[in-house]
């Protein structure tokens, strides 16, 4: 066998098994859109991360600012209802003045409950000066609400672009970057300020290894990041 027609034998075995190993992957996409309606879609067999994409009002930009100056170092996580949120927020700030942001977090809670038929909820709103979770993983949750108020908001990478034997242990202690566990830069996507995003999981029946693949973003010197989560909570 000649060399060219060896190359050629190379490159066809090698585009037959990049062909297989994609179609043995389940399809999965993002959707997004300007409407929190988009949401529901998360409800699609083929989609692993739902985005509504919103800009944040004034005020509520303003109570965040203000929050994030007062109480920099501010943690808190706690079990809500839609009914109970407003109060339970109000009470862990100490204070009415953020009311526009108050509102907005139980605006989320009262609609990740309603999508889901919810009854409680797991809440976590952190203030952040560093990557919480700098490597790449997928959440064994069913499905995991994010919104980032203030900062840089969560970098994830599309199904169809990943190795996902070089997660966790299988990175063998490498960067994301070193690893192989993506080709390119550019496959990195990023959530914006504001967003509104439900992040797919493990647990999610017929998701099973096909969790959205996400990290925390890189923080900024001085930059302080304001993180809201929402998670299921069992009856």
């Amino acid at each position: 066998m000649n060399t060219a027609a060896a190359i050629d034998q190379h490159q066809f075995l090698e585009n037959v098994t990049t062909e297989k190993w994609s179609l043995e992957k389940p399809v999965r996409r993002s959707i997004e859109g300007s409407k929190p309606e988009v949401l529901a879609d998360i409800y699609q067999e083929n989609i692993n991360i739902a985005v509504w994409q919103r800009e944040l009002s004034s005020g509520l930009a303003m109570d965040v600012s203000s929050l994030l100056s007062n109480k920099p170092t501010l943690q808190t996580s706690m079990t809500v209802t839609a009914k109970s949120v407003y109060n339970s927020i109000n009470e862990t700030l100490g204070t009415s003045a953020y009311t526009a942001l108050s509102k907005d977090i139980a605006r989320l809670v009262d609609m990740f409950c309603c999508l889901f038929d919810l009854k409680r909820v797991g809440l976590r709103l952190t203030a952040l000066n560093r990557a919480m979770c700098p490597k790449f993983h997928v959440d064994r949750v069913p499905c995991r609400l994010v919104t980032t108020y203030q900062g840089s908001a969560t970098d994830w990478l599309p199904h169809h672009l990943i190795d996902r034997t070089k997660l966790g242990s299988g990175s063998l202690g490498k960067t994301d970057e070193e690893s192989g566990l993506f080709c390119n830069p550019r496959d990195i996507h990023h959530l914006k300020q504001g967003d509104v995003a439900l992040l797919k999981g493990e647990l999610w029946e017929g998701n099973e290894g096909a969790g959205l693949v996400h990290r925390s973003p890189a923080v900024l010197d001085g930059e302080c990041r304001l993180l809201l989560t929402l998670d299921f909570i069992g009856d």
